[in-house]
């Protein structure tokens, strides 16, 4: 790509986040965009540009949600103040997001018609996620457990393809006390992010295991869920374990794929993405609202290097199940009727840090650069 077209694309990408950006945000769109202009080289002003993009997302998101929020006696909005303090503590944005996700989804569920104990059951897994995540909430703190714990999960998943209730040759289900539970979403999401933060001999054969036990059990969207996640971290952090991990969720996938998933939809549970216009508009916005509030605690992480491999993954097993939901009957996570998913998702939060620090991010850094200077003439002369 020339130096031309890289220059353009930086100057496109400032004008994009000025435009996604509220009034009260504005001089930060200014800013990034004088900053990108004074950079020399066209790749790193793109670099800059894109990244100033990506860490202000989160600030842009929910602002525009709770816009019609007073101000503060400080004079800030209290959209900040919240942002402020969810961008802190990941776990609890996590869960404000999956709150919300379930409540859409009780929207949903009930617009379409289904059963109240299909409500109850959504409403149930999401207590039963919240109090798990409270208990075991040192598990991404002590090295030595977290390693055993990604194991005792892989060998429960290849339990599962070897032992489970089959359904159409698929055995991705487990009876619990008479329910039936599906432990990939209720394990995976989490292995693969505690893999993220902890990359040792045990944590990557337990990785090769849950590949494994993920082709066993005929189950293509979580295989592709598990691939995709580990692509993304091997694109951050190429090391030697990574790559062994990546191979074989590649072959796993790629045995799944060969083999036609014959299972039959689920009402209230696979297609609900494709369905949820047709039983009402607001339903369907409320599904794609819901969904697209799962994905907020890994954009937020893009923010802390230190974090951003583990939200990274985080995020991208997610993406890579509601595209799978979107795609082929596959269950619909947590707006949807079940409840692993739902704990899953709150049990994926554990391997996200409890509290961090709110880093000088580009934009930020390009913000207090504007404070300090003011938008003025000169610097309008600059940026064109």
């Amino acid at each position: 790509m020339s130096g031309d077209m890289r220059r353009a694309l930086a100057d496109l990408t400032c004008r994009v986040l000025q435009a996604m950006l509220p009034r009260a945000l504005q001089p930060w769109g200014w800013a990034v965009r004088a900053e990108t202009a004074a950079i020399a080289d066209p790749g790193e002003a793109l670099g800059f540009a894109l990244d100033s993009l990506l860490g202000l997302a989160p600030r842009i998101l929910i602002s525009h949600l709770l816009a019609p929020l007073p101000l503060n006696a400080a004079g800030d909005t209290i959209v900040m103040r919240l942002l402020h303090l969810a961008l802190e503590r990941p776990r609890i944005l996590g869960i404000a997001c999956a709150t919300g996700a379930v409540a859409l989804g009780l929207f949903y569920l009930q617009l379409a018609g289904a059963p109240a104990r299909y409500l109850l059951s959504n409403v149930a897994a999401l207590g039963i996620g919240v109090l798990l995540l409270a208990t075991l909430g040192r598990i991404a703190k002590d090295g030595e457990r977290q390693g055993l714990a990604v194991t005792a999960m892989a060998l429960a998943l290849l339990a599962t393809g070897l032992f489970g209730t089959a359904i159409e040759g698929a055995t991705r289900w487990a009876s619990l006390g008479g329910l039936s539970v599906q432990p990939s979403l209720l394990l995976l999401p989490l292995m693969v992010a505690l893999f993220a933060r902890r990359r040792d001999t045990l944590t990557t054969a337990a990785l090769v295991i849950a590949g494994l036990g993920i082709a066993v059990q005929r189950d293509a969207a979580m295989a592709a869920a598990l691939a995709a996640s580990l692509a993304v971290l091997a694109a951050l952090a190429p090391e030697r374990r990574v790559l062994l991990a990546l191979g074989t969720a590649i072959a796993g996938l790629v045995a799944t794929l060969a083999r036609a998933d014959t299972v039959p939809a689920v009402p209230y549970v696979d297609g609900i993405i494709g369905s949820a216009f047709a039983v009402d508009a607001m339903s369907g916005v409320a599904v794609l609202g819901g969904l697209a509030l799962l994905l907020v605690p890994g954009i937020t992480g893009w923010r802390h290097p230190a974090e951003r491999a583990t939200h990274a993954v985080f995020g991208a097993m997610w993406v890579t199940i509601i595209a799978a939901a979107a795609i082929a009957d596959y269950p619909t996570p947590v707006v949807g009727y079940g409840g692993s998913a739902i704990i899953g998702y709150l049990l994926a939060l554990l391997a996200l840090p409890s509290r961090m620090s709110v880093p000088a991010d580009a934009g930020t850094r390009a913000s207090d650069t504007a404070d300090a200077r003011g938008i003025e003439a000169p610097l309008l002369i600059g940026i064109a």
